[in-house]
């Protein structure tokens, strides 16, 4: 990631150094999982789409310990992989929007709500700007080479209220808690970085 753009990170620091945690990423670009992969200060350990899973670069993200997910259905295999990494201590990135999109983190899926009230491990939103606002010259579905691309860590927060609780209404408003939290982030991101106001 270094030798091919010029990431910028900021807030790296606030990342726990040790114990489960979960990195919620926006995603309006391909290259934004495998960026903060590049310049996380921990190993992370993504939740992929299985379509990425092919040919050598699927033996590749299989051997860096990344998680092969199945989107179109419960995928009992990839949600025992990811807790899992949780119980073992490490670093879980989930792609809380579920697909590419506009990055705004304006739709979430149950998904990360669901690992993070189960796991009890805090959530740390990641902003990711720069990697969609124009296209390279060589090759289009990615930035421009050494353009600039903004990684900004926020602080870690609990998504659950403290009860324990895992019914389908503590997972809606730990939802609604993840929303605000991530919304704000992104804000606070835009600020800190001088990016503008809207993600293309």
């Amino acid at each position: 990631m270094y030798g091919l753009w010029k990431p910028r990170v900021l807030g790296a620091w606030k990342v726990p150094a040790t114990g489960p945690v979960i990195l919620a990423v926006n995603h309006s670009h391909n290259i934004d999982g495998p960026m903060v992969m590049g310049v996380a200060p921990r190993p992370a350990h993504f939740l992929i789409k299985k379509e990425a899973f092919v040919g050598p670069l699927g033996d590749f993200l299989t051997g860096i310990g990344q998680l092969k997910v199945d989107r179109a259905a419960a995928d009992r295999t990839a949600i025992t992989d990811a807790l899992g990494v949780l119980a073992a201590g490490g670093v879980l990135g989930i792609f809380p929007e579920g697909t590419r999109g506009e990055g705004d983190f304006a739709s979430l899926r149950a998904g990360l709500a669901y690992f993070a009230v189960r796991s009890g491990a805090p959530i740390v939103p990641v902003a990711v700007m720069g990697s969609s606002d124009r296209p390279g010259r060589l090759i289009k579905a990615l930035p421009p080479l050494r353009s600039r691309v903004d990684v900004v860590f926020g602080d870690p927060f609990d998504a659950g209220d403290g009860s324990g609780r895992r019914t389908r209404r503590a997972l809606d408003e730990a939802t609604e808690r993840i929303q605000k939290q991530l919304t704000g982030h992104l804000e606070n991101a835009r600020r800190l970085t001088g990016r503008r106001a809207t993600l293309e």
